[in-house]
């Protein structure tokens, strides 16, 4: 009995793992079978793919109503051009300090969470994300004001990273270490809790599981993850300004998250790559972007609320067991 049981599994792994193998393949050779235009959109795809993992561990996994992702982006996007611009540190030694700065805003903005919920917890987030935009303003000696902050090329490693595709295979590298750094954490006893608590706190703190350590660990890894792809996209803009952070830069991630499917790691890299290709399709006809932007939305939240990876879950469960809620 236990090898007719066997056979079965081995074959899932089996078509797993080709379809891992094909899949990487394709990443790989991508840049070679394209221009530098659609180039730029894919390394956009990667980022914004990213920072909707960011959004989607508070969101999604945590069940807390915060809109602080698109200012931990900020602070990372700032924190690289600053000490890239400001005091010539080359883009591999920034990146990291970059993300760090991102998980410092976030266990800030985690401390909040402790006592606000819901409406409450969700206008405090967003003034948050406010205030930071009206530093990045008026902090003309840090930040340049409006006229927005620019790396210089030198400290990008030469041209290493001034090449778009040698740049699309650093963004892979990161976002595909950091994606399964945070898949482990959603399957170990972090992941969890962090899904008990969203279920039922009270229910998890009688489980042993601390609410309010968790909490604060669930918005630093948050802000590290969107620190690190707003660093990241300003390595990809080459200049950064305070209307890059704007509240339309907030919707566009909260789109990403719930037309990809909340809870879903797999979902949040769909719903970049819907989002972030279809806008530039869709460029060149007036209002089209607005209208098919603004249809999808109201139907998935219609008549797919568990966004694209559930709707996929729904119709081809054997083609994605482990697509929807990784936890």
């Amino acid at each position: 009995m236990s090898d007719a049981n066997a056979t079965p599994t081995r074959g899932r792994h089996g078509k797993t793992g080709a379809v891992a193998a094909i899949a990487a393949c394709a990443l790989l050779v991508l840049p070679f079978l394209v221009n530098g235009y659609i180039q730029y959109v894919v390394n956009l795809i990667l980022v914004y793919g990213l920072v909707a993992v960011g959004f989607n561990i508070v969101l999604g996994y945590l069940g807390q109503l915060a809109f602080a992702n698109a200012a931990f982006f900020g602070i990372g996007a700032y924190a690289l051009g600053i000490l890239m611009e400001r005091y010539a540190v080359p883009f591999w030694a920034a990146l990291l300090p970059a993300g760090l700065a991102g998980a410092l805003a976030g266990t800030l903005v985690g401390l909040p969470a402790l006592r606000l919920k819901g409406y409450y917890l969700a206008i405090v987030t967003l003034a948050f994300g406010e205030l930071l935009r009206w530093g990045y303003v008026h902090a003309d000696w840090l930040t340049h004001g409006s006229s927005g902050l620019g790396l210089p090329a030198s400290a990008l490693a030469g041209p290493m990273l001034n090449s778009g595709r040698h740049l699309y295979f650093v963004i892979l590298v990161v976002v595909a270490l950091i994606v399964c750094a945070t898949l482990n954490l959603l399957r170990s006893r972090i992941g969890r809790a962090w899904v008990a608590i969203r279920e039922n706190e009270r229910a998890a703190a009688s489980l042993g599981f601390s609410p309010a350590r968790y909490k604060i660990g669930a918005f630093a890894w948050s802000g590290f993850v969107a620190g690190v792809a707003g660093a990241l996209f300003a390595a990809l803009l080459g200049r950064i300004g305070p209307d890059s952070f704007d509240l339309h830069q907030l919707l566009l991630q909260f789109s990403i998250v719930m037309i990809g499917g909340l809870g879903s790691i797999a979902g949040s890299l769909l719903g970049a790559a819907l989002l972030t290709a279809a806008p530039e399709v869709l460029r060149n006809i007036p209002g089209a972007e607005e209208i098919i932007f603004s249809l999808l939305l109201i139907c998935v939240l219609l008549f797919a609320p568990n966004g694209i990876a559930g709707l996929i879950h729904r119709l081809a469960p054997s083609l994605c067991e482990r697509l929807y809620r990784e936890d």
